[in-house]
C-alpha cells in the first residue's frame, strides 16, 4: 500500500492502534515472528526504525492502522511494546460517520470476515489482538511469496486473492496439507480465471 507518509517519530503503543480489517493469516504472523526473532538482538532496533506502520489519524485523535496488521501483531506477540508510525491521512476533523464514509471510499478499511462476508463498521475489532485467523489470507500470502502473483500497492490486494482462493481450494485440504493447498493455489493464481486480480502474472492467452 503506497501513500504519502508523514513520519510520527514518537513511539506509539501497538495496543493503542485500531485495526481496519477483521482478519489476518496467523500462519503469516508466525512467519513474521520467526523473522523478527532471528534479527532481534543484532538488527532489531534498526528494523523498527525503518519499518514505520501506516496509520490514519481519526476521530478523537485515534490512530487507525491501514496496513501491516500482520507485522504489528507479530511484534506485539514477541513482546515489542511500541512502533513508529507514518500518518498517511489526517481525518481527525471529521465526525465518526463521515470519517468511516471517507475511510471506506478511500479503501482504508476492509470489514470482511473469515468467510468473505462484509460486516458493519461497528463489528471491526477494537484491538490488534482481536483479529481473527483467516487461513485463506495466509494461503494468499504464501502464494505471493512463492511468486504466484506480484506484490503491488493496491490496498488489501491479498484479501482479494484470499477470497478468490476461498471459492476454489477446499478448506479440508488447507487444514490438513498446507503445502498441497499452496501447490493447487499456485496453479489457480496463474490461470486466466485470476486475470482480474491485482498482481496477476499468468499468461494472457
Amino acid at each position: 500500500m503506497s501513500h504519502n507518509l508523514e513520519p510520527h517519530l514518537t513511539p506509539v503503543e501497538i495496543t493503542s492502534l485500531k485495526p481496519t480489517q477483521m482478519t489476518v493469516g496467523l500462519r503469516e504472523v508466525e512467519d513474521k515472528r520467526r523473522q523478527w526473532a532471528a534479527i532481534r538482538e543484532e538488527k532489531g532496533a534498526d528494523f523498527l526504525g525503518h519499518h514505520m506502520v501506516p496509520v490514519v489519524l481519526g476521530h478523537k485523535q485515534r490512530l487507525y492502522l491501514v496496513d501491516h496488521h500482520h507485522l504489528a501483531l507479530a511484534l506485539h506477540e514477541e513482546g515489542v511494546k511500541h512502533v513508529l508510525t507514518s500518518i498517511v491521512a489526517d481525518l481527525s476533523h471529521l465526525d465518526r460517520q463521515e470519517f468511516w464514509s471517507v475511510m471506506d471510499h478511500r479503501n482504508f478499511v476492509y470489514p470482511f470476515d473469515v468467510d468473505g462476508v462484509r460486516h458493519p463498521i461497528e463489528n471491526l475489532p477494537k484491538r490488534i489482538v482481536d483479529l481473527k485467523d483467516d487461513p485463506f489470507r495466509a494461503l494468499a500470502g504464501a502464494v505471493r511469496d512463492a511468486g504466484g502473483f506480484a506484490k503491488i500497492d493496491a490496498p488489501f490486494s491479498e484479501f482479494l486473492w484470499a477470497d478468490f482462493l476461498r471459492r476454489r481450494v477446499g478448506g479440508k485440504k488447507l487444514r490438513h496439507s498446507f503445502e498441497d493447498a499452496v501447490e493447487e493455489a499456485m496453479q489457480l493464481a496463474r490461470s486466466r480465471d485470476a486475470r482480474h486480480l491485482p498482481g496477476w502474472c499468468g499468461a494472457d492467452q
